[in-house]
């Protein structure tokens, strides 16, 4: 998997210098955890390469207590990577491994200028490893900036969900999603994560489904740390059964059991498309991703399906590979299905 391909590299770089240090910087709290404990899982407990994590919502405190003992290994988010360098409770100049993960998700949300200012303390020799399941203008720009005499391995398609993942589209209007929703649930086994545009409406959605007894969570931006930890951790021990989210949980999250991703709002990025379906479909195993499409969608599925289908010259043509429900709702400059 993507975490084990610079863990593995990144624990054998510290076993070979001692003296050194690493750092790896996640977009989300919650991958930076996941990302965390596989390392932690890697060294082993016994390890001289003591590990600490760094993150938005924990106690600044408790991580400088952990930063007094020199950890090799950082884990963490910008934001917090940042506050620790300004305060001087966290020096990089020994950090000769850097690894950006998710580093499209990075510059979407604006991180650019705090990663800047992280490298600015870092060795300007040092090995970089960058993590991008897309590869726009932008990643690449990054890439040219940050590192010397590249090496780009490419493993699957960058434009493409593995082929296990059976996709449908469902075309509704924007008051049937709910029963279609109640539809789809009944008839999935396993577990859900159901993706929505707002912090609001993940909160919306879950209550309602938790009145009509369904045990439903809410994840998203805007919760306490220890709350965001409590929900996926309930979700990942299948207490419960629905993950209601906003694209926080879209990128790198590992949980093996989720059977079936509902975008229930289409999400603003196309690329988005392929990184909330890549939920499900872990490791080989089969999944399913269902996508309610209303009239107003016409933009966003148009530029999902040039993305899914690049061969077509810039025309929005849907793939072959996924089923559609429905007919379409016909609206001026209406959209291929």
């Amino acid at each position: 998997c993507k975490t084990a391909a610079f863990c593995i590299p990144l624990v054998s770089y510290l076993l070979a210098n001692p003296e050194a240090s690493a750092l790896v910087l996640t977009p989300t709290r919650e991958l930076a955890c996941q990302v965390h404990d596989a390392l932690k899982k890697m060294v082993g407990k016994k390890s001289a390469i003591r590990t600490t994590l760094l993150i938005g919502g924990e106690p600044m405190f408790k991580q400088c207590k952990q930063l007094e003992g020199s950890p090799k290994l950082i884990v963490g988010t910008p934001g917090r990577i940042n506050d620790h360098l300004e305060r001087r409770t966290l020096k990089l100049d020994a950090a000769g491994f850097l690894v950006l993960d998710e580093t499209d998700r990075m510059l979407d949300m604006g991180f650019s200028v705090q990663i800047e200012r992280i490298v600015a303390y870092l060795p300007k020799v040092r090995q970089t490893l960058m993590f991008s399941a897309t590869l726009a203008p932008e990643i690449v720009k990054m890439a040219d900036t940050y590192l010397k005499n590249a090496i780009r391995v490419s493993v699957g398609s960058v434009s493409a969900p593995v082929e296990k993942i059976a996709q449908e589209i469902v075309h509704t209007t924007e008051n049937e999603k709910y029963g279609l929703l109640l539809e789809r649930i009944a008839k999935e086994s396993g577990s859900l994560v159901v993706f929505v545009k707002t912090k609001y409406g993940t909160e919306k959605l879950a209550t309602k489904l938790r009145k009509d007894g369904h045990e439903a969570e809410a994840i998203h931006g805007d919760l306490r740390q220890n709350k965001r930890t409590r929900v996926l951790t309930s979700f990942r021990q299948n207490k419960s059964r629905i993950l209601v989210a906003t694209d926080v949980a879209a990128r790198g999250l590992d949980i093996p059991h989720i059977e079936c991703v509902v975008n229930y709002d289409l999400p603003e990025s196309p690329e988005d498309y392929i990184h909330r379906i890549g939920r499900t479909g872990r490791a080989g195993a089969e999944g399913k991703a269902v996508s309610f499409i209303t009239e107003q969608d016409g933009f966003k599925w148009r530029s999902i399906c040039r993305l899914l289908n690049p061969k077509e010259k810039g025309a929005a043509v849907r793939p072959d590979n996924i089923t559609v429900t429905g007919e379409p709702h016909k609206r001026e400059g209406g959209f291929e299905s």
